[in-house]
């Protein structure tokens, strides 16, 4: 799924139907992305295009990749938006991944967004909903909660959007 990067211009749209903030990297390969995403001393943004190209590319082995960037960055950022571009993979892969992120994270930023890749996983429902249920009622940081509301209510429409007429 390698793609040459894209240039670099305001607005760099995806097929995931966003506007990312950073350019896919010049790197093609899974272990030369991992590199660029853990090199902290590389900017925020030239890590982020590592992350959206690992993204883009799809496999296990990058969804590996940024899975353990959700654990063992230090910067709550990288973990927030590598919980973002799980839930856009939307796969089951992702799921183990991101529910031990919305359990476990210290920053309630990255909870919120792993709460909210969940509600896009809607057809794994029996194994997203008890967990967002349970955050729902016990997180302590209020956006939290709120998150795993809309999550809930994400999965919900996506099984039958007439019920929200």
């Amino acid at each position: 799924m390698s793609q040459q990067p894209q240039p670099a211009s305001p607005g760099h749209s995806s097929e995931f139907e966003t506007v990312d903030p950073a350019p896919l990297a010049p790197e093609t390969t899974v272990p030369e992305l991992e590199a660029r995403l853990f090199n902290t001393s590389l900017s925020m943004f030239q890590r982020y295009r590592a992350l959206f190209s690992l993204r883009h590319e799809g496999s296990e082995e990058a969804i590996r990749v940024i899975a353990r960037a959700m654990f063992e960055d230090e910067s709550a950022l990288v973990r927030h938006e590598a919980a973002y571009v799980l839930g856009q993979l939307q796969g089951s892969k992702a799921i183990p991944h991101l529910v031990r992120q919305l359990q476990e994270d210290p920053s309630p930023m990255v909870r919120h967004e792993a709460a909210e890749a969940l509600g896009n996983m809607w057809d794994a429902t029996d194994k997203v909903i008890p967990v967002l249920e349970r955050a729902k009622r016990d997180d302590p940081a209020r956006e939290v909660r709120e998150s795993c509301e809309v999550a809930l209510d994400n999965i919900a429409y996506l099984k039958d959007p007439t019920q929200f007429d």
